[in-house]
């Protein structure tokens, strides 16, 4: 694969996350993807190829409970976000997830999901 834009690189990173992290029931795989106005998480196992949750800035449960100031786009929603999908995990009984940061670097909107996760309860 030949790199010519940031989107080919982002791939290329991501194949290479993808070989290495992978989901189970025990432990499914938490991945995070970012738009520039909105942030979506699910939660896959791999194995059965099932999203076990899902949580975004478009669904209108979380779109409600936002002030004017938070949106998709910035690091306070990507905070509701986690704190959201790992209130949903929880309820479903799952404890343990593996982190998959698709590509993306770590740092801004998708260390602020992973950070809120984990402050509401999930491992990882």
């Amino acid at each position: 694969m030949r790199i010519r834009t940031k989107d080919d690189r982002r791939q290329r990173i991501k194949f290479r996350i993808r070989a290495r992290v992978s989901g189970t029931g025990v432990r499914p795989r938490l991945t995070v993807f970012r738009s520039v106005a909105h942030i979506y998480v699910q939660v896959v196992d791999d194995l059965s190829g099932k999203t076990i949750a899902a949580a975004s800035s478009v669904e209108p449960s979380v779109k409600g409970s936002m002030d004017k100031s938070i949106t998709g786009g910035n690091v306070a929603g990507a905070k509701l976000i986690g704190k959201t999908i790992a209130e949903r995990l929880l309820e479903k009984g799952v404890k343990q997830v593996v982190f998959d940061r698709n590509g993306f670097l770590y740092h801004g909107r998708v260390k602020a999901v992973a950070d809120a996760a984990r402050e509401a309860g999930l491992e990882f």
